[in-house]
């Protein structure tokens, strides 16, 4: 079977549902790859210097010397690797997508391995830098959004899953950041992923959406552009800021309490390290009152301050919003309850 080269968006579109590999470096693929791709690296961390180092130094066929020596003693290897992960996925389909950086030597040579062993190899053109082009593409275009917006303790991140339940389309840009999008956004302490790969697998959701025409509608909860140490991209985050917010109104009790089942387990360092990160804004003696509310075990009054911090200064995000007063639209609830009041929202959204 030839060997098929597509260009970014045929290769996403042949590739659906059937295995990617790429062939960069682990160092690469660990910074960041295509969601769902499979590392098959030709080369390690250190030969793919060595190969380098001969291209820059002396010349390509030097380079090329060096890395068929090394390729040559891995290809049954890297044929066993690639029937193992088919054998895991079990729909017996020899079909596979194949890239490295920039589609040169290095994809070219495993697809040549593959192909000959009997698969179908589609090759991408361009490699992963045509990707990442076709990611940053992603976010300049224009999506019919709903924001979902609140105060702190709303559970808004509640909401958004009980949208997806319902079949709404929806993005967890906190869940795809790994963090929560506060101070308090990490105490779990789970590694944030790569700022490249936080937009890759962004650019992936808004495709999968993009081409599920049954609604236009995406839900996204309402967040600063900055989550932990991501950045949602400039133009994405325009589009969320000129697009209507649904405003849960949830009583601040109801709120509280939701914010201490949710962090109140955590260990004293925890909250203290996380209230020192906002010290600056929160104000030297409000700082000293939250953290000796702590060491007492007040949680309620602790957390009542820092909602309080919280709530001025989400307001003020929230009205920044050019036309904020046409574009916010109140919906008051008398609990956090996500099911009643996704059924709410979407009474609203779509006029049911």
């Amino acid at each position: 079977m030839p060997i098929t080269k597509l260009n970014i968006q045929e290769f996403l579109q042949a590739t659906q549902g059937q295995l990617i590999f790429d062939v960069r470096s682990p160092g690469e693929y660990e910074h960041a790859h295509i969601p769902n791709a499979f590392s098959l690296p030709l080369f390690t961390n250190e030969e793919r210097k060595v190969v380098g180092t001969a291209y820059k130094q002396e010349s390509r066929e030097k380079a090329i010397k060096i890395g068929l020596d090394y390729f040559g003693t891995k290809t049954v290897k890297l044929i066993e690797e690639v029937e193992k992960l088919i054998a895991v996925k079990k729909n017996g389909s020899k079909e596979i997508g194949v890239h490295c950086w920039r589609g040169g030597m290095r994809s070219a040579a495993i697809a040549w391995l593959l192909d000959l062993y009997g698969f179908k190899v589609y090759l991408l053109n361009g490699g992963y830098k045509a990707y990442r082009n076709w990611v940053i593409q992603q976010f300049d275009k224009k999506y019919d959004m709903r924001i979902v917006g609140g105060y702190t303790g709303s559970n808004k991140t509640g909401v958004i899953e009980e949208l997806k339940s319902s079949g709404e389309k929806t993005i967890d840009l906190e869940g795809l950041a790994a963090h929560k999008g506060s101070a308090f956004g990490n105490l779990e302490q789970h590694p944030q992923p790569s700022q490249e790969m936080f937009e890759n697998l962004l650019a992936a959701e808004l495709d999968k959406h993009e081409l599920n025409k049954n609604s236009n509608i995406i839900f996204l909860e309402d967040e600063s552009q900055r989550i932990g140490n991501i950045n949602i991209p400039v133009p994405l985050y325009n589009n969320m800021r000129e697009h209507p917010v649904v405003f849960l109104n949830i009583p601040f009790e109801e709120r509280l309490q939701h914010i201490l089942n949710d962090y109140g387990t955590h260990g004293k360092d925890k909250l203290v390290t996380a209230i020192m990160r906002i010290k600056k804004k929160l104000g030297g003696l409000e700082t000293k009152n939250a953290i000796n509310f702590i060491l007492e075990d007040d949680l309620k009054s602790c957390f009542t301050l820092l909602l309080n911090y919280y709530d001025k200064l989400y307001l003020k995000s929230t009205y920044k919003r050019e036309d904020a007063e046409t574009k916010i639209k109140k919906l008051d609830f008398d609990s956090v309850n996500a099911k009643i009041n996704t059924e709410k929202i979407l009474q609203h959204v779509y006029n049911r």
